[in-house]
This record gives structure tokens, C-alpha cells and sequence, in this order.
């Protein structure tokens, strides 16, 4: 196991945002977005099955012999915690294992923008960070509860698989779950979860229609719900979460999600001029016109309200690589590679603003 902790401390010295394994093949680190070979002895079989082993938690042990894959927190002292998938391929074992800064990262070390705080602190309600895989997401939805846990007097529970941050308790009292250790299933966890008395519940992925509707319930019950989802912009969170019910049931969910509904921040990562990445921000707040949107199902006009909202906090992708490119921060290039209207934004960037938004609202 000492090869396998050089590796790891080896990748936290670098920078590397994941480390991959497999066997016969280079030890690979992605640092700064870019797979990079390093030298190291290539991971034999014998080898790799000492550290299956090793690092498999004991409750997972028999799900991986039936599943053949797992998802766990893996925590090495002085070192760090990397978030784990265990996986098979061609019948041999392969591990992805991602770093997770023990220390969340504050607001303005993420380069988030002040409406998140605001978001933040919203009584009740449902809240999504939304994004691609790798838009950091998880690390967002920390620097949240971390802002609530600095500032208020909150009781949060938070339903996680793995746990990737570990919270310490500060002005807030704040339990985590992990999945398969804490408990049976997500399921299962938000069956009971308004029976220990929360203010805040943080639920680490809206699943399925199961997991929303105990969303919407807690919501509707007066608390705060934060989660994350798989979508590309704030308004396809919408409809993305409607395709979790079945036809039959999504106008009353739709009807229910505008009254419980909070807000959506939407991520993408963009390179900067100084060789890092800072997320670019969609953001949609349930203000009445995005309420009223919804309720009368004209969901194609959201697009349309974030664009003209922002007196009420609200901008859209373009709006915010337009913001980064005259901050300083990122190349017209990287913007227009990640924005959702590259045409309208390079017309932007020549000082042509065409006020679209307000038409499409008539």
C-alpha cells in the first residue's frame, strides 16, 4: 500500500484534479483538465488486487462481488479524501479516484457571484446547482451549506453518496449521511428525514421522481431543500425534472413545483487567462414571471426571463461570459466555446445588444 499512498500524496502535490488505475497501463493524473502520464511502476494485477481489497469499505464488499462496481469516500491521513469509483473492465479492476479538497472553498475563492449567497439563505424552498458532470457542482452546493453553517443557526441533514466534504459543525449543527454506511438507500433516508427535525436538508443528487417528490413535501413544509442536477441550463432543469414523472402526473407536479421552487444556478467551467478554471453561471430565480411561466406551461420562455431578470439577480451564460471576458478573467475563445448563443455573444462583444428577451415576452 505504500506505492498506492506516493501515488495519491504524489497527485495532491500536483494539483491533480483525479487519479486513474489500471492495470498493465500508466498511472495516469488529469491536472488542469489534460490526462498526463507520470512515471511510476504500471499497476500489476496482483497488485491492484491488494488495494481492492484495502480500500473497499466492509459494507460494500459484498454489492461489489454482485455489482461488480461501487461509488465511496476514501480518506488517507495527511493526504486527503478522494471521492472512489471501483469499476471492472475486460474483467479487471480499474479505480477513478477523485481529490476533494477537505477545506470548502469559500464564495469568492470559487469566483461564484453574491446571488448565491442570497440564494443561500432563502427560508424554504428548492434549490439546484445544475451542470455537466465535472462542472463542480458538488463543491458549490458545499460552499452553500459552509455559508449557512458560518452565518445561522440551522439544523441540516445532508443525504450523500459518497460524502465528499466533511462539514465541522460552527454556528450550524449539521449531520451527514452517507448512503449504504448511514443508511439502506436514498429512499429510505428521505422517508424519515422530516422526522429528525431539519431546517436545511441536502440531498447530493435529485434521482429520480421519488427523490423530488419527498423534495417538493419538505419543501412544501417550510424547509430549505439544496440538491444537484444533470442538465446543461437552468430552464431544461425544469423540464428535466418533469421527465422524472410520468405523463399522467406532470401537470399537478408542475403546478407544485412553481410554488415550491427557489431557484436554479446552472454551472460551466471555463478556462482562464491564468491557466485555472472559474465557473461561468446561469441563474433562474422563481420570481413571479418565472412562477407564472411555469404554472401556464410556456416553459420555452424561460430563457426569455432569465435574460431580462437580472434587476432581479437572474442572468443567463452569455450574460456571464460577457462579464468574465470584460473582468479580465477569460479569452473571448473560451467564451464563445462554452456560451449557449456564441453568435449573439460575439455580436456583444462588438458592442451590438439586441434585446430579444423582452420581445419573445411580448
Amino acid at each position: 500500500m505504500e506505492l498506492f499512498y506516493k501515488i495519491l500524496k504524489t497527485a495532491v502535490d500536483g494539483h491533480a484534479s483525479d487519479v486513474h488505475l489500471k492495470i498493465n497501463t500508466p498511472v495516469i493524473f488529469r491536472i488542469n483538465r489534460e490526462l498526463i502520464a507520470i512515471e511510476c511502476p504500471n499497476p500489476s494485477a496482483e497488485w491492484m488486487n491488494k488495494v481492492v481489497t484495502a480500500i473497499t469499505p466492509a459494507h460494500l464488499k459484498k454489492k461489489l462481488e454482485e455489482e461488480r462496481e461501487v461509488d465511496f469516500s476514501y480518506f488517507v491521513p495527511e493526504v486527503g479524501r478522494f471521492r472512489t469509483n471501483l469499476f471492472q473492465q475486460r474483467g479487471q479492476w480499474c479505480l477513478a479516484m477523485r481529490y476533494v479538497k477537505t477545506q470548502v472553498p469559500s464564495f469568492e475563492e470559487l469566483g461564484l457571484l453574491p446571488q448565491l449567497k442570497q440564494i443561500a439563505e432563502s427560508p424554504r424552498g428548492i434549490v439546484l446547482v445544475a451542470g455537466a458532470t465535472g462542472s463542480g457542482k458538488s463543491t458549490t452546493l458545499a460552499a452553500m451549506i459552509e455559508h449557512i453553517n458560518a452565518n445561522f443557526k440551522k439544523h441540516i441533514v445532508t443525504l450523500e453518496d459518497p460524502i465528499e466534504f466533511v462539514f465541522e459543525d460552527n454556528q450550524s449543527v449539521i449531520e451527514q449521511r452517507e448512503v449504504g454506511l448511514d443508511t439502506l438507500s436514498f429512499h429510505h433516508a428521505l422517508k424519515h428525514v422530516l422526522r429528525q427535525d431539519p431546517d436545511i436538508i441536502m440531498i447530493g443528487e435529485m434521482r429520480d421522481s421519488i427523490s423530488f417528490s419527498a423534495a417538493m413535501s419538505a419543501a412544501d413544509t417550510g424547509h430549505l431543500v439544496l440538491s444537484t442536477l444533470h442538465t446543461t441550463n437552468a430552464p431544461q432543469s425544469v423540464t428535466r425534472v418533469l421527465d422524472f414523472f410520468e405523463a399522467s402526473e406532470r401537470e399537478q407536479i408542475r403546478r407544485q413545483l412553481a410554488s415550491t421552487f427557489q431557484a436554479v444556478v446552472c454551472q460551466r467551467m471555463v478556462p482562464t487567462l491564468a491557466g485555472r478554471m472559474t465557473p461561468a453561471l446561469e441563474i433562474m430565480i422563481n420570481t413571479p414571471t418565472v412562477k407564472k411561466l411555469i404554472e401556464e406551461n410556456r416553459l420555452d420562455k424561460l430563457a426569455a426571463a432569465i435574460e431580462t431578470g437580472t434587476d432581479d439577480g437572474m442572468l443567463n451564460f452569455n450574460q456571464s461570459l460577457f462579464q468574465l471576458v470584460k473582468d479580465g478573467i477569460v479569452s473571448e475563445k473560451e467564451a464563445l466555446a462554452k456560451a449557449t448563443n456564441p453568435q449573439a455573444l460575439e455580436m456583444n462583444f462588438k458592442g451590438i445588444f439586441l434585446d430579444e428577451g423582452r420581445r419573445i415576452l411580448g
